[in-house]
């Protein structure tokens, strides 16, 4: 399992992110506190406070699922060590 910080600057952001994590199998959760979606729904996406970075939860430790989210990553986040993986 793989646990990072996304962060979205635009609604084309996360489309973006939302149609590149649908080409992957894996399942994806987002959320910060109580509310967490399936990160693949876009409806579900924009529900969440996204002026927030959010917690994304991969159920894969495949290293190509992390290249291609790279471009959403937090890098705030990244720079205190907050990613688990």
């Amino acid at each position: 399992m793989q646990q990072v910080f996304v962060k979205f600057n635009s609604a084309e952001q996360v489309r973006s992110f939302v149609n590149v994590i649908s080409t992957i199998e894996e399942n994806f959760d987002m959320g910060s506190g109580r509310r967490l979606v399936d990160a693949k729904s876009l409806l579900g996406v924009f529900a969440l406070d996204l002026t927030q970075p959010q917690k994304l939860r991969c159920n894969s430790d495949d290293a190509s699922v992390m290249e291609k989210i790279t471009p959403y990553l937090y890098t705030e986040c990244l720079a205190q060590n907050e990613i688990v993986l």
